[in-house]
């Protein structure tokens, strides 16, 4: 049996960078290993995952075979990342570890893996739809061979960027910090429709429709935000009043906290 990518938890962000890689056959089910902690998550996958991959619990004793292979993901929650040891099958090289926990920082990873290279993945869950934004930071040993390798992991699932480590914060803060922030304003002008008498269900249908042809509106037409609001408001008109109360209320302000209060909270987990 040859391992190419070991898998340490895998949960539904690992579940859609290691899918694509099977649909497409870059990868064959009988190389990949991965390794999950709970009973219940190891019986659902064996059952229900349409890929016979190679599944173990943490505690078994195929549990080992997670660190033959050359590129491992590591997946776990920023808390079990203390349960993790290390285990080094390759006394000539270095393996490839990629983390994706948020905040953890390259220097940290390194001294917990000190057999590895270590790379840092910000993802975000649009992922899980083939529509992703990841950001990447390189450890300084890794190859122009590997680094194709990995990027091209994570472009079947979306789009990748390279940065330094200090630009990570923002990029998650930025992607995937952001979904759920777009997901309350969804909420919220739902729920302005509701006040206005519509249903509630149509109302989040007309918004994330007005939003999906908005944002096709920018993109196709390469019209900036500030061009676009222009277009749409008018002298003394609805959308002025709505824009004028949203500052009264300080929105943009408060969005710009919002961003900034995540990137520092990601900063506080190195």
């Amino acid at each position: 049996m040859t391992l190419k990518v070991g898998v340490i938890g895998f949960g539904n962000i690992a579940k859609a960078i290691i899918t694509p890689l099977l649909d497409q056959e870059i990868l064959r089910p009988e190389e990949i290993v991965c390794l999950v902690n709970s009973k219940k998550s190891f019986e659902n996958l064996k059952k229900n995952y349409k890929y016979k991959i190679n599944i173990y619990h943490s505690n078994s004793s195929e549990s080992d075979l997670v660190w033959h292979c050359p590129i491992k993901i590591l997946a776990v929650k920023p808390q079990q990342l203390k349960n993790i040891k290390e285990v080094n099958f390759n006394e000539n090289n270095k393996y490839i570890l990629i983390s994706i926990l948020a905040g953890v920082s390259l220097k940290t990873l390194e001294s917990i893996f000190p057999k590895h290279n270590c790379i840092r993945a910000v993802t975000n869950i649009p992922i899980t739809i083939g529509q992703g934004l990841t950001g990447i930071a390189w450890n300084n040993d890794i190859d122009d061979k590997n680094k194709n390798f990995i990027k091209n992991i994570f472009e079947n699932s979306g789009k990748v960027y390279e940065f330094s480590e200090d630009y990570l914060d923002i990029f998650l803060a930025l992607t995937s910090s952001a979904p759920a922030i777009i997901a309350l304003i969804i909420d919220a002008l739902g729920d302005g429709g509701l006040s206005g008498g519509l249903t509630k269900k149509l109302s989040e249908e007309l918004v994330l429709d007005m939003i999906f042809g908005t944002v096709l509106m920018m993109k196709d037409l390469k019209v900036s935000p500030h061009e676009l609001k222009n277009m749409v408001t008018s002298p003394a008109g609805t959308t002025i009043a709505a824009l004028r109360i949203l500052e009264e209320k300080g929105f943009r302000s408060t969005l710009i906290e919002s961003i900034i209060g995540a990137m520092n909270k990601s900063k506080e987990f190195r």
